[in-house]
């Protein structure tokens, strides 16, 4: 392993879900968050991972297709032990550690994976703490989802190991990793993280350059930019929007499911970033507005059993 003790900082959609597939494949992990709240808010999102690692390890042995790349190497799940992969489950949930305290985090971190929330103020302040803490052998990688790293990579003290590592939902199933470094990130780093996306069973995706969105985001957020466009104008309830891409691409989920698993908090903060905020007449307000509302409502998502389904 290049790396031992991992530190994810957030333990949101995303931030659970890499921390938990690290676990999974046998690294120490410790889940730093704000507050001892949102460690209570936290915890559920692991259980939840738990039993859906153990469900769909249950239902391989009896369909193949139930297969899951983060699980296993083997794609033929006969020659994977599923008992053993779910005792590797169990031991992940139970040796995860929670921590409000940056010293304790950071101590012998080999890693800090960012994945808090997408509002540059906060990062930069996360960054400029850790940084009084952390030992010099610490790499620093970014999960966010839409900002480059070359913004904060000073703020974190160390430059030279900072770099952008992005994961999609569902990391267990969809085990990509986009890694994206900025000018001055040093090659060495950046090739100890892509060994570290191998090791947690991903499939390291590498940018040549910075880029905003990396490649799925710059695909994807213009896509449910769209379809929440089409809401906030009146132009289609969500079930339309939904059928109608479903139906004519064959795709097994429509934009709107997608975006109660990628959380209507992230798309919401994602979406006050655009300058025509601004304009109470602009696609952006609106859309702001349509999913303010259900945040406000605690409906932000599959992980709180709403968005604009119920789970």
């Amino acid at each position: 392993m290049s790396f031992k003790n991992v530190v994810v900082a957030g333990g949101g959609v995303l931030g659970s879900q890499i921390a938990f597939q690290a676990a999974y494949c046998g690294f120490d992990v410790t889940v730093w968050v704000r507050s001892e709240a949102s460690i209570e808010r936290a915890k559920p999102k692991f259980e939840r991972l738990k039993n859906i690692y153990l469900l769909t390890m249950d239902s391989m042995k009896k369909n193949p297709r139930a297969y899951c790349r983060g699980f296993c190497d083997d794609r033929h799940v006969k020659d994977c032990d599923i008992d053993a992969m779910k005792a590797q489950v169990e031991k992940a949930y139970d040796s995860i550690k929670f921590t409000t305290s940056y010293e304790e985090a950071a101590k012998d971190a080999d890693l800090v994976i960012e994945s808090i929330a997408e509002n540059p103020q906060d990062k930069i302040a996360f960054y400029e703490e850790l940084a009084k803490y952390l030992p010099e052998k610490t790499v620093i990688v970014t999960n966010s989802s839409t900002m480059l790293p070359s913004t904060f990579a000073e703020h974190t003290g160390r430059p030279e190991k900072y770099l952008a590592l992005h994961f999609a939902n569902e990391i267990w199933r969809n085990n990509t990793a986009e890694i994206m470094g900025h000018p001055g990130t040093d090659k060495k780093y950046y090739e100890q993280v892509v060994e570290f996306a191998k090791e947690i069973r991903m499939v390291p995706l590498k940018l040549n350059k910075e880029q905003p969105g990396y490649i799925l985001n710059s695909m994807l957020v213009p896509f449910l930019s769209a379809a929440e466009s089409l809401l906030a104008n009146d132009v289609a309830d969500v079930e339309t929007i939904d059928k109608t891409w479903m139906l004519a691409t064959g795709a097994p989920a429509g934009p709107f499911r997608i975006l109660d698993i990628v959380g209507l908090t992230t798309a919401y903060n994602i979406v006050i970033m655009n300058p025509e905020i601004s304009n109470p007449d602009s696609d952006s307000a609106k859309i702001a507005a349509k999913l303010k509302e259900y945040i406000d409502a605690g409906k932000t998502g599959i992980n709180a059993g709403e968005g604009f389904y119920k789970y």
